[in-house]
């Protein structure tokens, strides 16, 4: 059921694929169907302000990028404790190369995932939204706050989604 190494291209949403989390423990993302996420790959600071609304953070360290993330996993869980980071924190993984999550190379591959002057992720902190059915709407750079963001208002979007989704 999982789209994983070899088959991550016929994946049709996020809920096609698993990864583990900061523990090792192996976690399908069907349990995030229902709720908007960002898909980061390092801390975010979000979570605390949209929660409530559905907004869900996945992060997912990658040491890629300068080194950033040296540590073990139990390191940077400890790190992320010393800013109170309450999103679900996943095991470090590598976002560009053939070594690259089956996750992360599907959704650099989607139509709203692509990036500008090619599709690796270029520095830590890229996001990708992923709406309530499991897609792709759109991706920031490093620098780009979701929540400020000039052509796509992110609050807005959690906002209009939450009032949508609440009516089942």
């Amino acid at each position: 059921q999982c789209a994983q190494v070899g088959d991550w291209r016929s994946a049709k949403s996020i809920y096609e694929f698993s990864a583990k989390d900061i523990d090792g423990n192996e976690v399908s993302l069907e349990k995030y169907r229902g709720y908007v996420c960002i898909i980061v790959n390092v801390l975010a600071e979000m979570h605390a302000s949209y929660a409530e609304k559905g907004l869900r953070i996945l992060g997912f360290p990658c040491n890629q990028f300068g080194g950033q993330e040296p540590g073990t996993e139990a390191e940077i869980k400890e790190f992320a404790k010393g800013y109170n980071a309450e999103f679900d924190l996943f095991s470090k993984i590598e976002v560009n190369g053939d070594n690259a999550h089956p996750l992360w190379k599907w959704m650099k591959a989607q139509p709203k995932g692509k990036g500008t002057l090619g599709n690796n992720i270029k520095w830590n902190f890229t996001k990708f939204l992923i709406n309530r059915e499991g897609q792709v709407v759109k991706r920031y750079g490093p620098t780009d706050d979701p929540s400020v963001s000039h052509n796509y208002t992110f609050p807005q979007y959690i906002l209009v989604h939450s009032v949508e989704y609440s009516t089942f």
